[in-house]
């Protein structure tokens, strides 16, 4: 759902797909390719918030701020399930884990990787390709080519998720029992030896 604020309406690429369940309030601007998950809540109201290209904002995230201040989430950020990022800015390509919490006017540099459950306090600053870790987070190594890989590969996906969501969803009815040819095993794009674990 969309809510104009003082003034002000959301802007949304056309290539981007926003859940109806989510809640894009104010001073919001979408860039291309975005996709924002059900239940995920931008608030522009004191403030503004920019997605670059290809961003993605997973279910249950909430993205706000204190009056005055401007969050951009830059190109190709990915922002796992259920976290928060409260007046931070955070850099291209870089992944905050789910159920992160990112607090007012940390920097997060290009290609960094925040672990689930993270809390970043206020004021934090990283260089780029920090892998950032913990309660209250810190820097525990450099991000590898081969995690940034993984994490590139798995932003694609979410990329491409915009148009396959206008192409093929829409509401249904549950069905009342399983059609065998229905039935089938996911296709996995992960390394299951990759570990961003200190």
């Amino acid at each position: 759902m969309f809510y104009a604020f003082n003034g002000y309406r959301p802007v949304v690429h056309p290539s981007s797909f926003v859940h109806p369940q989510a809640a894009i309030t104010g001073n919001v601007i979408i860039g291309k390719k975005c996709y924002i998950g059900p239940g995920a809540a931008l608030r522009g109201d004191w403030g503004q918030i920019i997605l670059e290209d290809g961003c993605n904002v997973q279910e249950n995230c909430t993205i706000h701020m204190f009056p005055g201040v401007t969050v951009l989430l830059k190109e190709g950020a990915h922002i796992g399930h259920g976290a928060i990022i409260h007046g931070a800015t955070i850099g291209r390509n870089c992944l905050v884990g789910m159920n992160a919490v990112i607090m007012d006017n940390v920097e997060l540099g290009d290609e960094s990787i925040v672990g689930a459950l993270s809390f970043v306090k206020e004021g934090a600053v990283f260089a780029p390709r920090s892998l950032v870790l913990g309660n209250p987070a810190k820097l525990v190594k450099t991000v590898s080519d081969e995690m940034i890989n993984w994490k590139t590969e798995g932003t694609r996906l979410y990329q491409q998720l915009p148009k396959e969501m206008k192409k093929n969803w829409k509401k249904c009815k549950p069905a009342r029992k399983v059609s065998r040819k229905k039935l089938q095993q996911p296709k996995t794009y992960l390394n299951k030896n990759l570990s961003i674990n200190a």
